[in-house]
């Protein structure tokens, strides 16, 4: 069998709705690496977030965060790191523009710093996971950093509004996408950004041809991942568009969907 590399989202993907990582799941994800194939993490999160799932399953690669903005080797501090921040002066042109609209709240991240426009208990238990440093007050004026990310929390009917603003004023220079539930959340990066862009630089470094790229994702922000891998994978809980350009399909995230389509595909010896 052929050394694969198996890329992992998160949330929806990886995780259970309890986001905790099945027993099947990872005694499978293990064995995989026992005979050879790597294995490494693509997401939406930063990595203060995403850092327990990294050592709960012993990986040794790369990993990309903030959707391909942030790419890091947290256990080789010699590889390259990779950071494509958003300019500054674009978020505070963003952060001006918005205040047209209906908007709840805003949050930048820089790394593991972040920043909260308003004072929001809720955002901040959200965000608190890693102990990040948390500063909150007007991000034209706090935010001195190019930031990795930009969230806008808008009221609902605001938030195709202000995702039509972004694209008419500012598409050349950032990237936008969508969260689902519980709160309408616009994520802004880098244009040009998304997590194939990452998962390109960590195959190209662990030697791994496209097509022995096996990809798995459940949301618009896999959509390009899931096209670039050899096999995107599809969770039977994804999105229909993501759905529908997938290689293939399998159980959803609490129904061991992972494990199901790489027991079989790699012919594990489980």
């Amino acid at each position: 069998m052929q050394r694969h590399l198996i890329v992992l989202d998160l949330d929806g993907t990886l995780l259970t709705d309890e986001k905790i990582i099945s027993d099947k799941t990872k005694k499978t994800i293990l064995q995989a690496k026992n005979e050879g194939h790597e294995v490494m993490i693509a997401t939406g999160r930063p990595y203060r977030s995403s850092e327990m799932y990294y050592k709960e399953l012993g990986l040794n690669t790369p990993i990309v965060n903030f959707n391909g903005a942030f790419v890091h080797h947290p256990m080789d501090t010699s590889w390259k790191t990779v950071h494509r921040p958003i300019d500054l002066h674009v978020v505070k042109e963003v952060v001006e523009a918005v205040q047209n609209y209906s908007i709840k709240n805003m949050l930048a991240e820089v790394l593991d710093d972040v920043y909260l426009h308003n004072h929001d208990e809720k955002m901040i238990s959200a965000f608190a996971l890693g102990n990040p440093q948390i500063t909150t007050g007007d991000l034209r004026t706090f935010l001195k950093t190019d930031p990795t990310s930009l969230l806008i929390h808008a009221e609902e009917d605001s938030v195709d509004l202000v995702r039509k603003h972004l694209q008419d004023v500012h598409a050349e220079v950032i990237d936008q996408r969508r969260w689902g539930a519980p709160w309408d959340v616009i994520e802004i990066i880098r244009n040009g950004l998304n997590k194939a862009v990452g998962l390109k630089i960590v195959s190209e470094y662990l030697n791994i041809p496209k097509e022995n790229i096996i990809a798995f994702g459940d949301e618009d922000n896999d959509l390009e991942m899931i096209e670039y891998a050899g096999v995107g994978v599809a969770m039977g809980n994804a999105i229909s568009p993501l759905q529908n350009i997938a290689n293939e399909i399998t159980l959803t995230n609490n129904e061991d969907g992972i494990a199901e389509l790489l027991k079989d595909r790699l012919k594990l010896n489980i």
